[in-house]
């Protein structure tokens, strides 16, 4: 038994959730997994150059799966269990997994959340940003500066040998000390060699609970923070676009993170 199995063993033996050895990614996977990491943030650049007021949400669309398709990936939504489209554009009251429209217009005041995920090479990646459209309100200009700040706070509270509670604990404190809410049933995810992996990332769960971070795990944080409540209902229409159940603003952030043995390191964002 090597050393890693046997510290494993141990914390496990505590009490202590530890992540299975597939979940670990090896040298070999991890350098794959950054060449697609690498062409996920470049397609959000490219996003974030030609993103404007009066183009549809479509043409976001069309903006990703040309610039991904062109340098050799394939955009993951695209027909992941039926979803139509090849990224989702989350605008205003959508918590997440909004479809791009011909219909839809950003109108100077929106926000929107542009979630890119990416398979280069069999390999996959994901991260999502905040736009704003012209000049917003107050109000959803301090939402989005508050969701990044619980991103970059989550981040911090992230160390090997830690516990996923600890970026839990930092985001919901942050949120919550700013008057808003965390969705607690969609969280993120395990990523690299499929879209979505062991573990489950829940952003309201305590400090020190929760698996731990092992070097070679590798996941998403994403929360999602509400201005009003949590709760949220998915479109009977579609069966994937999430609103808020109060019709409040909601934004989103997302960084694809590894855990390597001295920190945790973002692949994406």
């Amino acid at each position: 038994m090597d050393k890693l199995n046997i510290k494993l063993w141990t914390l496990a033996a505590k009490g202590q959730i530890v992540p299975k050895r597939s979940m670990l990614k090896t040298p070999r996977q991890i350098a794959a997994i950054r060449k697609s990491a690498a062409l996920n943030t470049a397609v959000l650049d490219h996003v974030a150059a030609h993103i404007r007021e009066g183009m549809s949400t479509a043409e976001i669309d069309r903006l990703v799966y040309d610039f991904t398709t062109e340098h050799g990936g394939i955009p993951a939504p695209l027909n992941y269990e039926g979803f139509p489209k090849s990224v989702c554009t989350s605008l205003n009251n959508v918590v997440c997994h909004g479809i791009p429209s011909e219909h839809e217009f950003l109108q100077e005041g929106d926000i929107l959340n542009v979630d890119v995920s990416t398979i280069l090479n069999g390999y996959y990646s994901d991260a999502s940003r905040m736009f704003t459209i012209g000049s917003i309100s107050s109000e959803a200009a301090r939402l989005v500066r508050v969701t990044q700040e619980c991103v970059d706070l989550g981040l911090k509270a992230a160390k090997p040998w830690g516990h996923l509670g600890d970026i839990a604990y930092a985001i919901n404190s942050h949120a919550r000390k700013h008057g808003y809410s965390v969705v607690e049933d969609i969280g993120g995810h395990g990523i690299g060699l499929d879209f979505h992996e062991e573990p489950f990332v829940s952003y309201v769960t305590p400090k020190g609970s929760e698996m731990v971070l092992v070097p070679g795990m590798m996941f998403t944080i994403e929360p999602m923070v509400n201005e009003g409540s949590p709760d949220f209902f998915v479109d009977e229409d579609n069966d994937w676009t999430v609103y808020t159940i109060d019709d409040g603003l909601s934004a989103q952030v997302e960084y694809m993170v590894l855990v390597t043995d001295t920190k945790v390191e973002v692949l994406s964002k």
